[in-house]
């Protein structure tokens, strides 16, 4: 491997609280430890599709300083672009991703760090077997990556949903109202579970346990039957009942107006009218979880994980993606992280706590009731 002189970074997928911390660390940490120069790709993998080098900048200690506090990120980030498969007017998707090659030839580039989600590291390792070598650093609200305990940008969406319960239950019990709030999580509930928990809810609802309507009114009843005549809901975008589809709203099929996930709570709450008396209204959190400052923890865990992508390539080891292990900062291959998402185990620590502090899942294969049955049958492992 060539000497090391220059090396770039992207922010792929959507935007996420943390990514201008780890920004600021790879380039804090390129320079003052290595002497490098780092160049930033704008707008994901988009920045390798524009002309005449726009998608370009360097960036140096000026560019990224008060950047720790800010949510977003300074570069831009792309979730609809494909290298692979890019959109043509006329014909069939074309494969772009030797422009990555070209353009790091040109501009001596020796390394690329991908910071994105399990999409952005699947292209990661397209690319790094077609020799760009590349470093991945995984994103996401969803904590859902693959290889790794945690994800930075997860504890300040939580932090949100806590926020936002902890001002829905002075609400709910004014009003004896069922609040259904709407989290993100497409194919897993960690921002529901921990949401949830944090904020005290009586229900959640997530994709790795398929609900029964039923199941939440009888626990919303047996609260009212205690005088507890209101009751938190948290629902990711992504439950469903057995054998049920996701919920998504409708867009034109052009450009942006693409079929999006969410509104799952609009369903819900349809179906919980049809077994309780109370009124029940539903929040959709959306967006609101991405943006804002990141929370102290998701600035630090970035920094860290900006700074161990650096010391992979100054060691050459390409192909790795970094991972927050129980021991410490270690890595793991990009193949890993995209094996698809790391989803909650239904039978889990945090969901057998969460049950025995009498949170309902609503499981439609009744493992809620089954689970206390047993434990009142058996005791205590």
């Amino acid at each position: 491997m060539p000497r090391v002189k220059r090396i770039a970074i992207l922010t792929g997928g959507g935007d996420c609280p943390g990514l201008n911390a780890v920004i600021r660390a790879v380039v804090r940490t390129a320079q003052n430890v290595h002497g490098w120069e780092v160049l930033g790709i704008r707008d994901g993998v988009e920045g390798f599709l524009k002309p005449r080098d726009e998608g370009l900048i360097r960036l140096g200690r000026d560019d990224v300083a008060g950047t720790l506090v800010r949510g977003g990120t300074i570069l831009g980030a792309s979730n609809r672009c494909d290298l692979f498969a890019v959109p043509r007017k006329n014909g069939p998707p074309k494969d772009e991703s030797h422009r990555v090659g070209k353009l790091f030839k040109r501009k001596n580039v020796a390394a690329l760090i991908a910071v994105g989600g399990d999409g952005t590291m699947r292209m990661a390792n397209r690319l790094q077997a077609q020799g760009v070598p590349v470093i991945g650093v995984p994103k996401t609200i969803d904590n859902d990556v693959r290889g790794t305990d945690r994800t930075f940008g997860f504890d300040t969406a939580v932090g949100v949903v806590a926020d936002a319960i902890d001002r829905l239950y002075t609400t709910a019990e004014s009003h004896h109202r069922v609040m259904l709030v709407e989290v993100m999580g497409r194919d897993t509930g960690w921002i529901a579970l921990h949401g949830g928990l944090a904020g005290g809810a009586e229900v959640i609802l997530m994709p790795e346990i398929p609900y029964d309507p039923e199941r939440i009114a009888a626990k919303v009843q047996a609260r009212a039957a205690h005088g507890r005549r209101y009751s938190i809901v948290v629902v990711s975008e992504g439950a469903r009942r057995p054998k049920g589809a996701m919920v998504y709203r409708r867009g034109g099929g052009e450009g942006h107006l693409v079929d999006r996930l969410g509104g799952v709570s609009y369903r819900v709450a349809e179906e919980l009218r049809e077994h309780i008396d109370l009124e029940v209204r539903n929040i959709v959190l959306g967006h609101i979880q991405r943006g804002g400052s990141p929370s102290p923890l998701d600035r630090t865990l970035a920094s860290l994980m900006g700074h161990h992508a650096v010391e992979l390539a100054a060691a050459g080891r390409f192909g790795r993606m970094v991972a927050l292990k129980s021991s410490g900062m270690k890595s793991v291959t990009l193949r890993t992280a995209g094996r698809g998402p790391r989803k909650v185990p239904p039978r889990g620590a945090l969901v057998r706590a969460a049950r025995e502090m009498g949170i309902s899942f609503a499981a439609a294969d009744g493992g809620d009731d089954d689970y206390a049955q047993s434990r009142r049958t058996h005791g205590a492992p």
